[in-house]
């Protein structure tokens, strides 16, 4: 039955959820890359819609809305209430390393945080959360088939999208943290607490190191690509 955050009935939902943060980005990809795409929660705007891939395969595509409270509920409410089994989260973040240039896809194998958010597990230190293997191996291997460049490897979900300190940033790259966003360590935390499956795939929209961003075009060419990996990643799983 619905949830205080969707109204989507039980079974509307697929075993597989692509989750960008945009609820026009969610509208986007259903209507661009799913064939009979219907909507099946509107609460708050938050769109969600379950279609298929060209291929055949379900899967569903719902928006997460910004930061890790937001992913927090959706991907809980998600996993716990609608028998989802695997969310693929896919959005756009900020490099911290030279290597890793604007239009790249980051995947997201661990995720650091400066938010409170590990407090809240009840565990006796720090949580490490991580990536599902499983969904990383598959991401990793189209991305490789594709000719893809796909980095791998730590990520920061941050509280803070305007720091207090222009170079706090530059302690998380000496660290070796590939990019910077919003969401992912919340979303592997309720995936790992609740026997989920869960990825982060990431298009570098913009750079700490370089004065550079994505023009409208280029953002939309950049994101069409993860999109489309997370759909192969997905079509796996479904």
């Amino acid at each position: 039955m619905p949830t205080p955050h969707n109204s989507a009935q039980k079974g509307d939902f697929a075993k597989v959820v692509l989750m960008p943060g945009d609820p026009l980005r969610a509208k986007y990809i259903a209507e661009n890359f799913l064939v009979d795409a219907k909507l099946v929660n509107n609460v708050r705007g938050v769109n969600g819609y379950t279609g298929f891939t060209k291929s055949g395969k379900r899967v569903s595509v719902m928006a997460s809305g910004m930061g890790m409270p937001s992913i927090g509920i959706y991907s809980h409410e998600l996993y716990s209430e609608y028998g989802v089994e695997a969310i693929i989260r896919i959005g756009t973040s900020g490099s911290y390393q030279e290597k890793v240039h604007v239009g790249d896809i980051v995947l997201g194998m661990g995720a650091c945080t400066n938010s409170a958010w590990p407090t809240h597990l009840g565990v006796n230190g720090t949580y490490s959360a991580i990536a599902d293997y499983d969904l990383v191996e598959a991401a990793v291997q189209i991305g490789r088939e594709r000719g893809q460049q796909v980095h791998c490897g730590n990520i920061l979900s941050s509280d803070t999208f305007y720091e207090s300190s222009p170079d706090l940033w530059k302690k998380w790259a000496a660290m070796g943290v590939l990019a910077v966003e919003m969401e992912a360590y919340a979303l592997y935390a309720n995936a790992a607490k609740l026997g989920k499956k869960a990825l982060c795939l990431l298009t570098i929209s913009d750079s700490f190191l370089v004065p550079t961003i994505l023009s409208p075009e280029e953002r939309q060419t950049g994101l069409n690509k993860m999109i489309e990996l997370g759909i192969a990643v997905a079509e796996r799983f479904a």
